[in-house]
């Protein structure tokens, strides 16, 4: 979570204070024989909990990239400052992790520290700092064990000094990462809420995309504790990752249950599939959940209430557009562009199809309060995620080599207040700088 290809670095100059870098790992607190260090003995179970572990927390997504051996990293990360490229995490002992002890594997993994330097927050530590104990150590049997060794050198970053300089995300780190603790559940929730929890919170870093950054680029809160900005939307990529709280239009207010776990290991539901990053995500990671631990996930966020929309009413379906289509009455603005372009897979009621072309009608993509999801999916295309469950795979093409900025604002606009839609318009400004952007 990745983050998922996006990097948020903060200041690489400007603080002029000097202090010492300080890591402490849970290895610390105690004399550590060899042994220790090194970690127990690997079962083929430690390892397969790793295994399990290393795809929840989508380690592959960022650091295995296709013609090279897994987790032999390169994948190219831009910034606003340049680009870094995912390093190599194969127990190859010159350019991975061959050299690292369990504890040099865990300053990294929770502490965000290797080899005496800050790690970039791509890096999603600040989310990782809750992993328990016993899953780093099987996390660690799993890299140093099972996955090989790949010679493939690390790739230098393409940031201009001063700005290559890594201190300053020494100070970041030490004012706005959590301090490290292993999860413990909040008193009174249930063993499936703690479930879901701790992977929502932790190796999933859903918050990592899906909810709002200050000013100095760290969420604003990082678990239910911080507020209710936490998992409320942010956007990222060219997208508006959409809230994931549970009550109002562009919330999974009305996703049920299992709605959201057959998501989690399908990427697609009644209500909608998977695009952008969270297609990623899908591939290579929740597709792999357990039955139990996607719902854990799914009972989870449900309970992640939006006090400032829980009395508003849920969707409901207005068939007017539908039978203005129908009868040749395409005088909205948009809607011709609909028509032309739109109604032959999400059909002129918009209801889609099941698992294939999604319904726009209710949708809480279409009803975000942010309509930057759509109109990147307008005019970028969008392909659905390929699972073990939903092998085939379904692609929506480009638009913006037909579609002007103002006909894209028309038609986005047609799909969020049609059917009983209700969100805000979309301007041709707006379209103009997602246009710019995805260049």
């Amino acid at each position: 979570m990745k983050v998922k290809r996006v990097l948020f670095i903060i200041g690489a100059a400007g603080i002029a204070v000097s202090l010492a870098a300080v890591g402490i790992s849970w290895m610390s607190d105690h004399n550590a024989g060899e042994n220790d260090l090194m970690g127990p003995a690997p079962t083929s179970a430690l390892i397969a909990r790793g295994a399990y572990l290393a795809k929840l927390g989508d380690c592959a997504a960022c650091h295995s990239i296709p013609s090279k051996p897994p987790f032999s990293g390169g994948l190219r990360m831009k910034i606003p400052i340049g680009a870094i490229y995912t390093t190599n995490i194969t127990p190859d002992e010159e350019h991975g992790i061959g050299r690292y002890n369990l504890s040099d594997f865990d300053r990294a993994l929770r502490f965000g520290v290797a080899e005496g330097h800050t790690l970039y927050p791509a890096m999603p530590f600040t989310s990782y700092q809750n992993t328990k104990p016993e899953d780093v150590v099987a996390l660690y049997a799993y890299f140093k064990q099972s996955v090989k060794p790949a010679a493939i050198p690390n790739r230098s970053s393409e940031i201009p000094f001063p700005l290559s300089m890594r201190w300053p995300l020494t100070y970041w780190r030490w004012i706005f990462a959590p301090t490290p603790a292993p999860f413990r559940a909040s008193p009174g929730r249930d063993p499936d809420g703690a479930r879901g929890a701790y992977f929502v919170e932790g190796l999933g870093h859903c918050g990592e995309c899906h909810t709002p950054r200050a000013i100095t680029m760290q969420v604003k809160a990082s678990t239910p504790a911080g507020g209710s900005a936490y998992l409320s939307g942010a956007v990222i990529e060219n997208y508006f990752a959409p809230s994931l709280r549970n009550g109002g239009s562009g919330t999974l207010g009305e996703w049920n249950t299992a709605d959201l776990a057959q998501f989690l290991q399908t990427g697609a539901n009644a209500q909608g599939i998977a695009f952008g990053s969270m297609s990623d995500v899908i591939t290579h990671s929740t597709q792999y959940m357990t039955s139990e631990d996607a719902l854990a996930t799914a009972k989870y966020l449900k309970t992640l209430g939006n006090p400032s929309e829980a009395a508003q009413a849920p969707f409901v379906y207005d068939a007017r557009e539908h039978h203005a289509l129908k009868n040749g009455d395409a005088s909205k603005p948009g809607a011709i562009l609909y028509l032309d372009n739109c109604a032959a897979c999400h059909r002129p009621a918009g209801l889609g199809y099941e698992r294939v072309f999604p319904r726009l009608a209710g949708n809480s993509v279409v009803q975000a309060q942010n309509s930057l999801s759509v109109i990147s999916i307008v005019l970028d295309g969008s392909r659905t995620p390929r699972t073990g469950a939903a092998p085939a795979q379904f692609t929506m093409p480009s638009f913006a080599w037909r579609l002007s900025d103002q006909d894209v604002a028309d038609v986005v606009n047609f799909v969020r207040t049609s059917w009983g839609n209700q969100a805000s318009a979309t301007s041709v400004g707006e379209v103009s700088r997602t246009r710019s952007s995805l260049r």
